[in-house]
Formats: C-alpha cells, structure tokens, sequence
C-alpha cells in the first residue's frame, strides 16, 4: 500500500487505517458524528494526499484542457478554479475534478485517487497536439482545512490576506514557512475553508503549524468516514457511487458544469441531445421518512414495490438526524417532493424526494 506523508501522524493519533484507492488511509479518529460536527462548527483537517495531480502546460494547453473536460476553461481568470468532468467518449464520465488556471500556459488538474492510472492515461491518449504533460501526483501532498474556523486558524500562518481569496480562486504563497504552497478556496463539505497544495517534505510542518494554530478552535484531524457523511449532505458527487462510466453529467445533474457555447469537446453533441431531449432517469436526493439508513445499492421502489432506482450514496446525517441519500430515479419519480420507498430486508420504507443540498451551507 502507498503512504502519504502524514502516515506516521495518522498512527501516532491513533486514527483508524484502512486501504483506500491504494493508500493506507485514516477512516476515523474521535468517531464520525464527533468529526463531522467538528467541520461543520469549528474547524477539521483532512489528509487528501492520495488525490491525483496533473499539470497540462505548454501552448495547446488550453486546446487540450478544453476538449477533456466539459466546463468552459476559457472562462478562467488566471487564479480561478473549476469544477469540471472528463467525458469518456461514450456518454459516460472518466472522473470529475478540478482545473486549475495557474499560469499563463498551464493547468493544474486535481483528480480521484482510485482514478489516478486511469485518467492519466486518458489525458495521455487524448494529447494529439502536444501539449506538455507531468504526473506529478506522488511529490504534491495536499490538506483540506475545512470549517467556519479555518480562516482565522490559516491566517495565523500567512501574511496573505486569506478572506480576500474568493471561493474556487487560488493564490500560490507562503503559509506556514513553506513557500510556493497553493492556497485554494476549495473543499468538498460545504462549510468553507481551504485546500492547500505543497511538496511531500513540508507536510509534517505544516501539518504541525496548523494545528498549533487551530488549538483555540478545537482543531482536529478528520478521517475519510466523515469526509463522505459531509460531502453527502452537500449533495456532492462522489465517483464510483453516484457517477461513474455509465452515467452522464445530464443524468447526475452536471449540466452547470456542461458548457455547451463555443467549444467542442468530447460527447458534446451527444450531451447536448440529452439535455434538449431529456433523459429516462435522474440523480436526486431523498429523505427518509421512516427511519432508516439508506445504503449503496439499496432498491428505491414505487408503494406497489416496482423498482423505480437505485440509492447510489446514503447515511445517517449527523446534522439532520435522519437518514438521506441520492439514487437514480426513474424521470416520473424525480419531481421533488414525490414519496418512494427504500426496500430494506423484505421492508418498504417511506422516502420523499428533496432538493439538494440537504442542509443550507454556510
């Protein structure tokens, strides 16, 4: 199994170490309703070093960016960031992820861990211009300071001024003593902060820097467990669950990041039909109503008990104190507010469909 930087610290605070994408990874510390409320009201710190890196530099960049990714990359401020998806030729989605508009002439492209080989080479085969590409995933270690303290914990480190850096914009600076660290505006739970970017040898640093900052806060490490529970109450896509090869951004409710103006990139026209035309089935959220816990895989039901989707996500929120989850319905039953029913063990229990997300964000 791969390390990331932090391994050591992660067994010294006694964290619970499982494999994820190849990584031995921290599940849980304290237990993940106690993290999770953590984010949510003060401040956590998350080690997402296995996450993948890719800079696209060069003058096709851009052409090159452009036809891998759905958004609209000539959108970019230098300095702003966006979320976007690789549509893999087939209607379906390679990964989702974030690009980075960082210099003149070059991106950064952050990806999914357990996708990292896959993407690369995708990028790789899709390069017919030649533009410069370097996997620079296993020398960049990167930490989520997630939460309604991690401003004033981070500010503490840098003489940038952090609440100047809007959210999905980024400054490269010094934070912590280390130089060249991207700051980011980013994060995947929905209760503000920061991402931050820097080589595999400061991350002890500043791991330790961090959280001599955030002790007033009640700063603490949070494992992967309660990533998952936060970014489910956001509503977020997690690849693997709800999107994966066989499901479109139209389906999975990724039209925001399909631009269709201007630029050409792959399965544009086919996305496009989708969109004008619809489609047969729809990612969306839902709330139990009688209690239970939705889980990957469960049936979502009709009350005659036909199958009518899939839960793709679900858990308890530990904000709502209820079960949730995100499933693909069948398009008569994706209106919100429409009761469909969780088969659990031979029962059917009572759902109603719901806006996303599941919880107003800060």
């Amino acid at each position: 199994m791969q390390v990331t930087a932090f391994n050591r610290i992660h067994k010294q605070l006694g964290a619970k170490m499982l494999e994820f994408a190849g990584f031995e990874m921290p599940i849980e510390y304290s237990g993940i309703k106690d993290e999770h409320m953590t984010v949510r009201e003060a401040v956590g710190v998350f080690d997402v070093s296995h996450m993948g890196e890719f800079w696209v530099k060069g003058p096709e960049a851009l052409e090159l960016v452009q036809r891998v990714t759905t958004n609209d990359v000539s959108k970019l401020a230098l300095g702003q960031a966006q979320y976007s998806c690789f549509p893999n030729g087939k209607g379906g989605i390679v990964d989702d992820l974030l690009v980075y508009y960082y210099a003149p002439e070059k991106y950064l492209l952050v990806v999914n861990a357990a996708n990292i080989e896959k993407d690369w080479n995708w990028v790789v085969s899709q390069n017919t211009n030649g533009a410069i590409l370097e996997n620079a995933s296993d020398s960049i270690s990167q930490l989520a300071i997630q939460g309604p303290k991690a401003t004033a914990t981070l500010q503490k480190l840098t003489d940038i001024n952090l609440s100047e850096i809007k959210y999905y914009t980024f400054v490269a600076g010094s934070i912590g003593g280390v130089d060249d660290v991207i700051i980011s505006a980013t994060g995947y739970t929905g209760s503000g902060g920061f991402e931050l970017y820097f080589r595999n040898e400061f991350g002890e640093q500043l791991w330790s820097k961090i959280f001599e900052a955030g002790a007033e806060f009640g700063i603490k490490p949070i494992g992967l467990a309660a990533r998952d529970t936060l970014r489910l109450e956001m509503g977020f896509c997690l690849y693997g669950n709800d999107i994966d090869d066989t499901t479109s951004p139209i389906e999975a409710g990724l039209s925001w990041i399909t631009k269709f103006n201007g630029h050409q990139f792959i399965d544009k026209d086919f996305l496009l039909m989708q969109k004008q035309e619809g489609v047969d089935r729809k990612l969306r959220g839902f709330e139990m109503i009688d209690r239970g816990i939705p889980r990957h895989d469960y049936e979502l039901t009709d009350q005659d008990g036909n199958v009518i989707g899939r839960v793709t996500s679900g858990t308890m929120s530990p904000v709502l104190n209820k079960g949730i989850g995100m499933g693909y319905v069948n398009k008569a039953y994706s209106a919100i507010g429409t009761e469909v029913y969780l088969s659990v063990r031979g029962k059917m229990l009572k759902a109603k469909i719901v806006k996303m997300p599941f919880i107003n964000p800060v």
